[in-house]
């Protein structure tokens, strides 16, 4: 059972991520995350189909890592 304690590595981490997007785009059809879905897809060499997707993977956990996650929703009024 996963709970609050259990670690993953980046590219469990990844794959979770995938398949939270994948159970979207099976729910809503967009082509936006089924685009999203294509480049971040792994080859049979171990890269994504997009070279840059990793990397940008990489970045935003390094972001996370440091402390630099704010992800609470922010509401202002114009």
């Amino acid at each position: 059972m996963i709970d609050e304690k259990t670690k993953l590595t980046l590219q469990e981490a990844y794959a979770a991520m995938y398949k939270f997007l994948e159970h979207e785009y099976e729910m809503t059809g967009s082509d936006e995350i089924g685009g999203m879905l294509s480049s971040m897809s792994f080859l049979d060499d171990g890269g994504t189909a997009d070279p840059a997707v990793w990397s940008d993977w990489i970045q935003a956990a390094e972001k996370v890592i440091s402390g630099d996650d704010d992800i609470k929703l922010h509401i202002t009024r114009e």
